[in-house]
């Protein structure tokens, strides 16, 4: 999924919709009626704010979770990048390039210690120690990439906190 910029304007959510995103956080499996009868709404009007929400870009689509351990993909790395610069097109060329690694799941450009801290899921450290000197320190502009192992998940959600 590409990265989105926020809007600058945003839609006034009342308690009926922050119901359906709640629910549909949870699971997205719900029929119509099901999420209506939960929500508190019929049918019709519970569909109409679902695709209201869609057509928003609140809801961005719907997915599938997978268990990481089960496909043997339970490394997880975080890695604080530091750029050699901060010019515009090295930051552009950095922010393209990164769209195109499948193993970076998440990249935030940040504050502080690092430009840009990534999350990395891989099967071993040997593929990520790979990953790191084949591709990562390949990127345009990376002067240095720190990297840190998770031992243990301690939380894990996709639910925003509605």
């Amino acid at each position: 999924m590409a990265a989105t910029t926020a809007s600058s304007t945003s839609l006034e959510l009342d308690d009926f919709d922050r119901k359906i995103l709640r629910a549909l956080q949870a699971s997205a499996d719900y029929s119509m009626a099901d999420l209506g009868n939960l929500i508190g709404l019929s049918h019709t009007p519970c569909w109409r704010r679902l695709k209201r929400l869609e057509a928003e870009g609140i809801i961005r689509g719907k997915v599938t979770l997978l268990d990481a351990r089960k496909v043997k993909l339970d490394v997880v790395v975080h890695s604080g990048v530091i750029m050699q610069g901060h010019q515009s097109e090295a930051l552009e060329a950095f922010e393209e390039a990164i769209q195109g690694i499948p193993e970076v799941l998440e990249c935030y450009a940040s504050t502080g210690n690092c430009d840009y801290l990534l999350k990395v899921v891989v099967s071993s450290i040997e593929h990520y120690e790979q990953l790191l000197n084949q591709t990562l320190r390949q990127l345009p502009n990376v002067a240095s990439i720190n990297s840190n192992f998770a031992l243990k998940q301690v939380k894990y959600s996709t639910e925003l906190p509605l």
